[in-house]
């Protein structure tokens, strides 16, 4: 196994996560794409694991902290790492050691680069980004947001603790109409996804359903509302993991549409 950092032959693998095989990932379009393009000047930086046959199966994502959903000082933050799965495509590459050899690497570059600490996200659930994992590897809690914990590793002792960007406020709803808000930051094609499907069913659904996206990969933006990504109805949020499928979301907006009173 070998980490590498990301080659420019490499970028369109990395924009879909290694999931070069999935029809999802058509959707996102160029959302991730123009994430990088503008991440990689504001300091990000891209790690992938290979195998001994140079196939790419695991990545990690990580910049400093002013540029994240999180705030702080002096440390990095990571977006996500992940290690493929899935037995179709690449197939799976768990369990070969690469998180933990991309986990190290990143935090041996931000040592390098001048950093006093690394910081992750990280979920109370058995599932991705475990909070778990990163405790194992030295992380401590700093933040807690419902399910959600924010994790750090000090390098030094002078190295400030992380906090969570907390939510500030949420989209109001607006009279006679359906009011569908989506929050977007182009990191996670999982989240664009869900804004792509939305957009798509508020466009079937006439002119009482209004669409509107926020793109919070402005960081004024971000920390106007303290919403990274999310997709919201009349101002109540649409808890998912994985991006929900296209029915779905349509059939949550048009139970609200139906709510509205008449002409």
């Amino acid at each position: 196994m070998n980490v590498v950092d990301l080659s420019e032959d490499l970028v369109p693998l990395y924009c879909v996560c290694l999931e070069d095989w999935s029809q999802e990932m058509k959707e996102v379009g160029t959302r991730k794409r123009d994430w990088y393009e503008a991440m990689r000047r504001r300091g990000l930086r891209v790690k992938l694991a290979l195998d001994a046959a140079g196939t790419a199966g695991g990545m990690i994502q990580y910049a400093p902290i002013e540029e994240s959903f999180a705030s702080g000082k002096d440390l990095y933050f990571i977006f996500c790492i992940w290690v493929h799965g899935y037995k179709v495509g690449r197939g799976d590459f768990r369990k070969r050691g690469m998180g933990k050899a991309l986990l190290q690497a990143a935090e041996d570059d931000a040592r390098a680069l001048g950093a006093k600490g690394m910081a992750a996200w990280g979920l109370a659930l058995p599932v991705w980004m475990r909070a778990s994992w990163f405790r194992k590897r030295g992380y401590r809690v700093a933040d807690r947001d419902g399910i959600r914990r924010l994790l750090w590793k000090p390098f030094g002792s002078d190295a400030e603790k992380p906090r969570w960007i907390k939510e500030q406020k949420r989209p109001p709803a607006v009279p006679g109409q359906v009011q569908v808000t989506s929050f977007v930051n182009g990191w996670c094609p999982a989240q664009s996804i869900a804004c792509e499907r939305a957009k798509r069913a508020c466009g079937e659904l006439g002119a009482r359903v209004t669409f509107t996206e926020i793109s919070t990969a402005d960081a004024a933006t971000l920390r106007e509302w303290g919403i990274t990504d999310g997709l919201f109805i009349d101002g109540k949020p649409v808890r998912f993991g994985p991006p929900p499928r296209f029915a779905k979301i349509k059939r949550q907006i048009e139970r609200r549409a139906r709510r509205l009173p008449g002409p």
